[in-house]
Order: structure tokens, then C-alpha cells, then sequence
């Protein structure tokens, strides 16, 4: 089945269980990956927004299952088994063996929200994340990754974790302090609360918050600013250079990896046609293709190789 719609270089993903709030199941995070998959695999798609269907962007994980649906001991990951207290589809059943039982790391069964959020660090498109309403727990973690987020005025988000008795997931306690700083970030987790917009916006964790109507318009209006006038594959290699800096010991490391790049791409055609149509005064009409670039991938993901 189409997991993306893709219109003029961008490509929506919408998490599409309205009824539910558009809970997170194990079946959505593999339908996650594989849209990732797909987008990166598209020379066609040249941004990713993804947003959620109704009124929410993603409540968390699906509860459904009671009190053992993060129980990952005995029986496998369960947390997929909330579908069945929401539209009824039993797919999840299958998949929980795929997705959870047999992928561990240091023995223990992986975190499903920490999967997607990987896949999406390693995107090579940018992504936007257009959060129109709730977003809690791995509805929030999840965005994390997300090269920019911006929020409708009515959207809400939780680092609700310490309320539930688990802990943050999907790798936010890597991803979320970088954005915000630690300080913010222990006090929206170690609270558990839920916080409005404005909040989050005064917090950095969004860079825009608009009314619900304007927020696809905006998400798009970016998407189309870097699909019309940026190199496909600048922008890839400007998100790895970018968040791998994050965690470069030194600004000789960034400086070694610019240095690499700058090398590789300078000569290359979309180099010459992006000064050859700035000195014409014309629209840059960019060629190369990311799947046929060598982009340096970042992060290495063991769990994927």
C-alpha cells in the first residue's frame, strides 16, 4: 500500500488513526520506516512533512493493552497490542515478532519509537514535522529527529514518560537536551506535564507556531522553498554535516568533514550549475541525483547494516 503521497518534490506522511488520536502501534512504525524508505529512494521527493490526521498529531502509545503494554519481558514487546482496543485491525499481532521479539540491543528487546526516530536521523531528505495538535510521549519523541518542527496553536505536547513509571524513549534523551538544553529538558521530563505551544515555542522546541488553518500552508511554503532552489543533494549532505556535528568532539572534526565534502562536491555539476546561474541571474536548474551521490551516512546504524 502508498505510504506517502508525493506532489511537486514533497512527500506527505500523515499518521492516520484519527479514531484514536493516531496512538502509536508497532504496524505505524513499520509503515513509518518503510514511507522513509520510499522517500529516500524517490530522487523525485526533495522534502518530507509529516503530520497527523484529526485532531491530534500522535497521543503516545497506543494503552489499549492495560497495564502490561510496555511489558517487554516474557511474552515480547506488547505494545502493539493496543490496536485491538482501537479500530479493531489485528495486524499488529503478526508483526510484534518482527518488530520487537527477535531486534535487541545489549540483550534487550528495542524500543519501537527509538527504530523510527533512528530511521529518521538517518533520512536524507529534510524533514518537517507540521504537529497540529497532541503530541505526547513518542507522538513528541518521535519529532525530535525531525530537522524542523513547527506547531498549530492548539497542539499540546508531554514528556509524559515519568507519569506512565518507564522512562524517555526513541532516543530523546540524546536528541532533546541538544535541542532545548538540559535544563529544559529535565524539567519538561522529570514533570511529566503537558504544555501548550507557546510554551514549547518559548522553549525552542518549535521554531513557529501559527494558526491550525496556516500550519500545512507554512510546512509546505518551506518544503517548496528548498524543493525550487536548493541541490538535492547539498541539502543531504548538509543534514549529515549538521547533526553529526552535534556530537563532533572538536571544531577540527567538523572542519575534517567540511574539508571531505567541500572536495567531493565543489567540482561536481551542481556546484558549477549553482554559481554558473547565480552570475546568469537565472533559477538554478540542479541535476545531480541522490541515489546515484555518495553522501556519507550519518549515524551509522548497526541495526540496519
Amino acid at each position: 500500500m502508498p505510504f506517502s503521497q508525493i506532489e511537486y518534490g514533497i512527500a506527505t506522511l500523515t499518521l492516520n488513526r484519527p479514531e484514536r488520536l493516531n496512538a502509536f502501534t508497532f504496524t505505524m512504525r513499520s509503515e513509518l520506516i518503510e514511507a522513509f524508505d520510499l522517500a529516500d529512494a524517490d530522487d523525485s521527493v526533495r522534502a518530507v512533512v509529516v503530520t497527523g490526521a484529526g485532531r491530534a498529531f500522535c497521543a503516545g502509545a497506543d494503552l489499549g493493552g492495560g497495564g502490561e503494554t510496555f511489558n517487554r519481558a516474557g511474552d515480547g514487546n506488547r505494545a502493539g497490542d493496543g490496536d485491538r482496543a482501537g479500530d479493531g485491525d489485528r495486524a499488529d499481532d503478526g508483526n510484534r515478532a518482527d518488530d520487537g521479539r527477535r531486534e535487541t540491543v545489549d540483550g534487550a528487546p528495542r524500543d519501537g519509537g527509538g527504530t523510527v526516530a533512528l530511521r529518521i536521523a538517518a533520512s536524507l531528505k529534510p524533514v518537517i514535522g507540521a504537529i497540529n495538535g497532541p503530541a505526547v510521549g513518542v507522538g513528541v519523541t518521535m519529532t525530535l529527529p525531525m530537522d524542523i518542527r513547527i506547531a498549530a496553536d492548539s497542539a499540546r505536547f508531554g514528556f509524559v514518560f515519568a507519569r506512565r513509571g518507564i522512562v524517555t524513549e526513541a532516543a530523546s534523551s540524546w536528541f532533546l537536551p541538544r535541542i532545548v538544553g538540559i535544563s529544559q529538558a529535565m524539567e519538561w521530563a522529570a514533570t511529566g506535564r503537558v504544555f501548550p505551544a507557546a510554551e514549547a515555542l518559548e522553549g525552542r522546541l518549535v521554531s513557529r507556531v501559527c494558526p491550525a488553518e496556516e500550519l500545512l500552508p507554512a510546512a509546505y511554503a518551506l518544503a517548496r522553498e528548498i524543493a525550487d532552489n536548493t541541490s538535492g543533494v547539498s541539502v543531504a549532505a548538509i543534514r549529515r554535516l549538521m547533526w553529526s556535528g552535534l556530537s563532533a568532539q572538536s571544531p577540527w572534526e567538523a572542519h575534517a568533514a567540511d574539508s571531505r565534502l567541500m572536495a567531493e562536491l565543489g567540482g561536481a555539476a551542481d556546484a558549477v550549475e549553482g554559481v554558473t546561474s547565480f552570475l546568469e541571474k537565472r533559477p538554478p536548474a540542479f541535476t545531480m541525483k541522490i541515489s546515484e551521490a555518495d553522501v556519507p551516512i550519518w549515524p551509522r546504524n548497526p541495526y540496519r547494516d
